[in-house]
């Protein structure tokens, strides 16, 4: 939780697969906010926990029409504080304030452009916004406002939303029926904004104010105990790491576990890479034997997580007594991790899978988590690292999972499978820094499918496992799209895996987007 001065915009989260997009939003403007369930969001507020300056009320799956729908918390609504609502966010603040919402008959998806009544004009919400008369927005909705709560103002309609935009500008309450955090709402961030100012947000947060405070809540949270840290090399786990020894010195000690799991000379390179620059202490724990005998004859993906997860947390807490009883352990866990993982902190969105070090630890535990990173998406990690001072060498490295190789080679997890993985991923990653496109993708790798294909090699026949190439481009993990490599990068590229890594006799190149597809295959 944020310091109780901060200024605070709370997202109210309806279930929406899009809320995420709001808090980038605000971020990219200089403001704090966290996302909340809905459910959270009334019991903090109830108990005096949260006190955010404004709230934007997400769209989602639901519909205000139904008696058992999802609500606003009426502890939010009696706080008086500014409301923003997207979609059913609009629906649901009209429906619990005596208006009227109609389901099913009128459904808009897509592009859309409303037109602005004559209301507008005089509120600050619309400064630079409807201009023009017209706004070119995205909707997605089957039910729509058929009539406004008392107070408010029709602002503008659509061709099925006749109710596109409602305005109550004595207390500060708004709703939108299209999804302004969106991309394809091309003013939409103007509009977030300018309820940011009618809230009066100072627009001052910084990833410099963000450390400040992330290194006086870790010195409040582990006084003078000592803490170790997991330590991956990646810029996630290696920010986390400058933090607490900022916040606390010598009473951290990095923990970097080879679990036979790593890529290709990972086990050498990062430990030594993180020596070179930082006097900080780290040991390094030989737990290869241990992790691979746990995941033979475990093709689940969820339940090799969950083994990986509870595994590191054995290793952290054997290592923590022999350290002179460590009381605290942490991570690098970032937003999206949480999102994905338990569907911010129990929200109606689906849970999309569990990350090891959220969704996989165990409820019995020694150590206290120490989560300094958690309220941030990948691009503001790199921005603190900078702030940090991290070199480049790891500010820009591709994100490596914490359950490593297990979960790109889907299914059983053998040593020989292994081998040949880290054979194909390392040529791939030489490939990709050969030819000058490290830094444009922001993840490649190499899984190993579960399948053997027939082939020919020296007039022989072959049956042998087919590799997956994946790069994507991103800006935080929550959406993605495949790079689009050339047609002779490709085949240069299938041509060495099949010619330097036994066992392999079929490359691929995985083109799904995410969403549908997560970036790692498990």
């Amino acid at each position: 939780m944020p310091k109780p001065n901060r200024e605070t915009m709370l997202i109210v989260d309806f279930g929406s697969q899009v809320t995420q997009l709001i808090a980038r939003r605000y971020r990219e403007a200089g403001i704090y906010c966290e996302i909340r369930p809905y459910q959270r969001a009334g019991e903090e507020f109830a108990d005096g926990s949260c006190r955010p300056k404004a709230a934007i009320l997400s769209g989602g799956p639901g519909s205000a029409a139904d008696k058992g729908c999802p609500k606003i918390p009426q502890a939010i609504l009696d706080s008086g504080i500014p409301l923003f609502g997207i979609c059913y966010g609009q629906q649901i603040l009209m429906a619990q304030l005596g208006g009227t919402v109609e389901t099913g008959a009128h459904r808009e998806f897509g592009r859309a452009r409303i037109s602005a009544l004559p209301a507008h004009e005089d509120d600050p919400l619309f400064d630079g916004f409807l201009a023009s008369g017209r706004e070119d927005v995205w909707m997605s909705h089957g039910d729509r406002v058929s009539s406004a709560a008392l107070g408010f103002s029709v602002i503008a309609r659509s061709p099925n939303a006749p109710m596109a935009i409602v305005a109550d500008s004595r207390r500060r309450y708004y709703g939108v029926q299209f999804h302004p955090e969106v991309h394809h709402t091309p003013n939409g961030a103007r509009l977030l904004r300018n309820f940011a100012k009618i809230a009066g947000f100072s627009f001052d947060w910084s990833m410099s104010s963000f450390r400040d405070e992330a290194i006086a809540n870790i010195r409040n949270q582990v006084g003078s105990e000592r803490i170790v840290c997991g330590l991956s090399g990646g810029v996630d786990s290696s920010v986390t790491a400058l933090l607490v020894h900022e916040a606390v010195g010598s009473q951290l000690t990095c923990l970097f576990v080879d679990h036979g799991l790593l890529r290709q000379g990972e086990a050498e390179d990062v430990p030594g890479m993180f020596k070179r620059h930082y006097n900080i202490a780290i040991e390094v724990i030989d737990a290869r034997e241990l992790f691979l005998s746990r995941l033979e004859c475990v093709d689940d993906p969820e339940a090799k997580r969950k083994i990986i997860g509870e595994l590191f947390i054995d290793v952290f807490q054997e290592r923590a007594k022999l350290l002179g009883n460590a009381g605290f352990l942490a991570q690098g866990t970032l937003y999206p991790d949480v999102i994905e993982s338990i569907s911010v902190s129990g929200g109606p969105s689906s849970t999309i899978k569990s990350h090891h070090n959220v969704g996989g630890l165990p409820e019995a535990m020694n150590l206290e988590i120490v989560e300094p990173l958690r309220s941030l998406f990948k691009d503001e990690v790199r921005k603190l690292g900078r702030e940090l001072g991290l070199p480049d060498s790891f500010v820009n490295r591709h994100p490596f999972p914490g359950p490593g190789l297990a979960i790109r080679c889907p299914g059983t997890v053998t040593r020989a499978k292994l081998d040949i993985l880290r054979q194909a991923d390392a040529v791939f990653i030489d490939q990709i820094r050969s030819h000058g496109l490290y830094d444009e993708i922001w993840q490649a790798f190499a899984a190993l499918l579960p399948v053997k294909s027939v082939g020919v090699m020296g007039d022989a026949r072959t049956y042998e496992y087919t590799c997956v190439l994946r790069a994507v481009t991103s800006v935080d993990g929550m959406t993605a799209d495949y790079y689009p490599f050339g047609h002779r990068f490709l085949s240069e590229t299938a041509n060495r895996i099949i010619n330097e890594v036994p066992g392999l006799n079929r490359v691929v190149y995985d083109i799904t987007s995410k969403p549908p597809g997560t970036i790692e295959w498990e």
